[in-house]
């Protein structure tokens, strides 16, 4: 500890000590507002909203809404905020990460700040990490906010338009940060602003802060149509990869010093960096495969990028590992959690190279519509906040990219668990062996254990020895995930042994002896009640249903039953020690470490951790491993005979350390090129809503008009050139048919040499505008107005889409310009801002035309439809007919069944 930590004390603690008036303000009205009646303090609500109308801040009401909030969560639960609580929801309210231990209750604590903080009126999001948890929070906690007279919406997958909207209108709002961020890519995707589920970005709660903003941070989040390229380069690279001799070397350096070692391989594999490279071998080897010259060349590209993807495939990217195959499908693990993330894909066709060596069905290539990174949805957000109990080992990084401090917020009672030193094994055997019979051992006393692996494979296998060993057990990974929170909630119980992947580091608590919840529900399925029923049960929604609230007695009494016999056993499994959990293995990130501690020693219960390490673990034999297994080939150590002393374990939080800075430069990396994309995606998406919102587009549609002339005019007659280069049959070309007649403009070369440049752009502004009126004339306003609309949008969406494409392409080749000592991030900054100016001047020029040449039809339908696919914006399209739909009269808002883009109302609806 510092001299100056010793003298001021840390952060966290100054922090502590300046909220703690707060706090005392807030549990000195406790008995003032535990006099009031039920209605008295619902009242409560509309007087503090009362307030803010008047003029108060969010701050000058903070004590009375927290006391508002604890009394009713005493009424409504049975439970009272506790005063860390209270410091951990102040924490909150001021857009700050609250780092809480596992088990102090913070799904309790974000019912202070979300109370507040909705009495705006303007929303708050409450982001969890899975459906799970969304539901089971807006349930549990909704109770809260409903007897308080606030709405309460849930966003869960295969929700409803008009469901999400409402969720979205909703005071306080429950949702999973994939859901939230994809809503947001498709309302700036929508047609018609009605269409639109989001109100706003006011102020979000993110529980689990830390795996939602720093895990996935590195995925960014996609939204996908269909492309049109085909799959079968997939299968013949992935049949050439097959063929060829692998070679794993831990670093890029290992290469360079043992070249003679690798001579032979026809691609190497990094396994540091999960990279795969063709060597010289395997370069020669392809060319003679695809029967080609060069293989480098600029024509084979494509068939080298496939190859690149086919090796990664093959050599980085391991089956229950990285992904599983399930039902014909590949589905992608997340290596933080242990979940399948469904509807996930691999980009870049690695998804695909995957799909062809496991011998499933290659889908097809997806085009990119939107895409958005997490870090730059939630810096979306007026405020922001976030909890979780492992936060301070990223503070850097969330200081730096989102602004936000961490404050570590004290355990209501003492923590009692010993977590004792790690224990380092020379082999992956010796390891597993020790690790059983530790199991055993501690089984035989009573005392509950918890195993955490780091992989699906891992974690088959453990259970493999235990049962060899006879020791029963629960094994929770991802291809048994349906239980999941039910077999975490029962780890608890006297002598329960639980392997689980990461996926047990969060959402439930493990309570000692048992959850009498999941239990009360797990009787009712063998007493024949409905699964419907079951989830009722826990429901205070008003229903009048006699099976439910039959189901919601049944459930009370089997709760309460099983209440008594919990306590009993949680005695017992205190005196056992309370729960062991077990590392396998050390995680890239000690976060994850210590989230798998934390599932122990709860709320001052007894409890005890250890972690078991070998040599040939991966992040030891990757990133820290060499020093260590030397001093244990000079000592002579036998493998079985295990490590234990200070300096492993240093060198182990060295590993993990060097491998944490590694993947915090690859997410700021990401998001420095995403920050490109960002700056773009602002400018768009506003253009979008301006044309939504109705704002009267023509001015600006004139615009584009008069400065699409200029530059057409600059780029054919450009005027720092002599009248010898200008191109007058070019300009001549591009407006034939549309703008101009053939017989026009046409000039002699004595008239060329007279002829201003200027006076074209006049003549051909005032022919372009004089048209427009005429079609005003001709349609009608109404129409014209919502032509503007229709053409802009499409033009905007196709061309957005193609762009964000050769933004992709120009991403992948930049990085080569470190080569030529050029900062590849500048690069991308500036091509990419010059590809958005090109493409800016292509949808003035587009949208342009189309609004001079664009046909109405009256006895077809105008398809106002989402792009999700570019279509052509040519004007020739405007002539071919579509059949009628003759089955259902449309509505008056719908798109017109005769192809005009407008609606039926302002078409061939007109007069009904």
């Amino acid at each position: 500890m510092g001299l100056l930590t010793k003298l001021f004390g840390n952060y966290s603690k100054r922090e502590l000590k300046r909220i703690d008036p707060l706090v005392q303000q807030v549990l000195s009205l406790d008995s003032h507002y535990a006099a009031m009646s039920d209605a008295e303090l619902k009242a409560q609500t509309p007087a503090l909203k009362a307030r803010l109308a008047a003029g108060e801040t969010l701050e000058d009401i903070l004590p009375d809404a927290f006391a508002v909030c604890r009394e009713a969560a005493w009424r409504v639960l049975g439970e009272k905020h506790y005063p860390v609580q209270i410091i951990g929801g102040i924490v909150l309210h001021q857009g700050r990460i609250s780092e809480m231990k596992t088990g102090e209750g913070k799904t309790l604590v974000s019912t202070l700040p979300a109370y507040l903080n909705a009495l705006s009126g303007k929303g708050v999001h409450i982001v969890t990490v899975n459906d799970y948890l969304a539901r089971r929070d807006s349930e549990w906690m909704g109770k809260i906010y409903r007897f308080l007279g606030l709405s309460v919406g849930l966003i869960v997958h295969d929700l409803e338009n008009a469901d999400r909207k409402a969720a979205y209108a909703a005071d306080i709002t429950y949702g999973t940060n994939n859901e939230l961020g994809f809503d947001y890519l498709r309302d700036n995707m929508v047609i018609y602003k009605e269409n639109k589920v989001q109100r706003g970005h006011n102020y979000a709660i993110v529980d689990e802060v830390d795996s939602i903003l720093i895990d996935e941070a590195r995925t960014p989040l996609i939204i996908s149509g269909r492309g049109d390229k085909s799959t079968e380069l997939y299968t013949l690279a992935d049949r050439f990869a097959k063929t060829l001799r692998m070679v794993k070397i831990a670093d890029l350096d290992d290469k360079e010093d043992n070249d003679a070692l690798y001579s032979d391989a026809d691609f190497l594999v990094n396994e540091k960096a999960k990279t795969a490279t063709l060597t010289p071998s395997g370069v020669k080897k392809a060319e003679a495969y695809f029967n080609i010259e060069n293989l480098t060349d600029a024509d084979n590209i494509t068939l080298q990028h496939h190859i690149n993807q086919a090796i990664k495939a093959r050599g980085v990217m391991q089956r229950d590992v990285d992904y599983v195959v399930k039902d014909g499908e590949v589905i992608i693990v997340d290596e933080f959690t242990g979940r399948l993330m469904y509807g996930r894909r691999y980009n870049e066709g690695l998804h695909q190279a995957i799909e062809a060596k496991e011998g499933v069905k290659v889908a097809r290539e997806s085009k990119t519509l939107a895409t958005i990174t997490f870090q730059n949805f939630f810096r979306l957000y007026s405020k922001l906040s976030g909890m979780t109990g492992t936060a301070m080992t990223e503070e850097a990084e969330f200081r730096e990219i989102y602004k936000l401090d961490v404050v570590e917020i004290p355990t209501n009672r003492p923590m009692q668990r010993i977590d004792q030193p790690d224990v380092v094994y020379k082999t992956e055997k010796a390891k597993f062996n020790a690790v059983i019979n530790d199991i055993v051992e501690h089984h035989a006393k009573g005392q509950p254990v918890l195993v955490g692996t780091i992989s699906i494979e891992k974690s088959e296998l453990l259970s493999k020895l235990l049962k060899a060993r006879g020791v029963k057990h629960e094994v929770l990974n991802a291809k048994h995930h349906e239980k999941e929170a039910e077999i975490v909630a029962q780890a608890g119980h006297l002598g329960a042994v639980t392997i689980a992947t990461n996926m047990a580091g969060r959402g439930t608590d493990i309570k000692l002896g048992g959850n009498a919840e999941f239990m009360a529900k797990a009787e009712m399925r063998r007493m024949q009640f409905t699964e419907e029923q079951i989830s009722e049960s826990t429901s205070y929604a008003d229903t009048e249903d006699e099976d439910i609230l039959l189901a919601r007695k049944t459930f009370a009494e089997l709760s309460e039953s099983y209440k008594k016999q919990i306590a009993e056993e949680a005695e017992a499994v205190r005196n056992a020690g309370g729960l062991y959990i077990i590392g396998t293995e050390r995680h890239e990130s000690r976060r994850i470490d210590n989230q798998l501690r934390g599932r122990s020693g709860r709320q001052g219960d007894p409890g005890e951790s250890r972690f078991y390490i070998s040599l040939e673990d991966d992040l030891m034999r990757l990133f820290g491993g060499e020093r260590i297994s030397m001093m244990m080939e000079r000592m002579n150590i036998d493998e079985d005979l295990p490590i234990e002393n200070g300096m492993l374990s240093n060198s182990i939080e060295n590993a993990q350390r060097k491998v944490e800075g590694r993947n915090f430069a690859i997410r700021k990396n990401v998001l420095q090129y995403d920050d490109v994309m960002n700056r773009q995606r602002e400018i768009i998406y506003t253009q979008r809503d301006q044309v939504l919102n109705g704002d009267n587009m023509k001015p600006q549609i004139l615009n584009m008009l008069e400065k699409s002339i200029e530059d057409n005019v600059a780029r054919y007659l450009p005027a720092e050139s002599s009248q010898d280069a200008w191109d007058m049959n070019g300009l001549h070309e591009h407006y034939a048919g549309w703008l101009i007649r053939p017989e026009e403009f046409q000039y002699t070369e004595a008239e060329l040499e007279d002829l201003d440049p200027s006076y074209l752009v006049e003549q051909l502004k005032t022919r372009a505008l004089a048209r427009y009126e005429e079609r005003e004339k001709a349609f009608g306003k109404s129409i014209m107005r919502e032509l503007e609309h229709v053409i802009l949008l499409k033009n905007v969406d196709t061309l957005w889409m193609d762009h964000i494409d050769a933004m992709e392409e120009l991403k992948r080749g930049i990085r080569l310009r470190a080569y030529g000592q050029h900062d590849p991030v500048v690069e991308y900054r500036i091509e990419g801002f010059d590809m958005f100016d090109a493409m800016i001047a292509e949808i003035r020029e587009n949208t342009a035309r189309m609004m001079l040449t664009v046909q109405l039809k009256t006895q077809e339908e105008p398809k106002r439809e989402q792009v999700a696919t570019p279509t052509s914006t040519s004007a020739d399209d405007s002539d071919k007919k579509m059949p009628i739909r003759k089955d259902k009269k449309p509505g008056r808002n719908d798109p017109c069944p005769c192809g005009s883009g407008l609606k039926y109302k302002k078409c061939c609806g007109r007069g009904e």
